[in-house]
């Protein structure tokens, strides 16, 4: 049995119930959407994992070279933690996690490598 369908089973655990519990249930072009808060960090994760680019697009426009400022690690690591969290124990999908799980490790070195020998003018 997975994890979160243990969660869900347990009556006593009123978090597991609200994080399956639906928050919207509506159509978007035809199709029905239906949002839960597993769901939600999910679509935060994909919004800082994905926006992150933006960021360093951003970064190298204004530095006129390649950029990876810090902004961008620490956004790619919270998006991989909120999409573990969502494949983990929203969905308990495999392939999720392992899409997640090295780029996360990657993310939290780079950070710790930036944070440990700071850029000289920053960016």
């Amino acid at each position: 049995m997975a994890l979160s369908e243990t969660l869900t089973l347990l009556p006593g655990l009123p978090l597991a119930s609200f994080m399956h519990g639906v928050l919207f249930e509506g159509e978007l072009f035809g199709q029905t959407l239906v949002i839960t808060p597993w769901k939600f960090i999910g679509y935060t994760g994909v919004f800082l994992f994905g926006g992150r680019w933006f960021v360093q697009l951003a970064a190298s426009r204004k530095n006129k070279r390649v950029t990876m400022p810090r902004l961008f690690w620490i956004m790619s690591l919270t998006g991989s933690i909120c999409l573990l969290a969502y494949f983990t124990l929203g969905k308990n999908d495999s392939v999720g996690i392992l899409s997640n799980l090295l780029p996360s490790f990657v993310a939290a070195y780079n950070l710790y490598l930036d944070i440990r020998n700071p850029h000289v003018g920053g960016s």
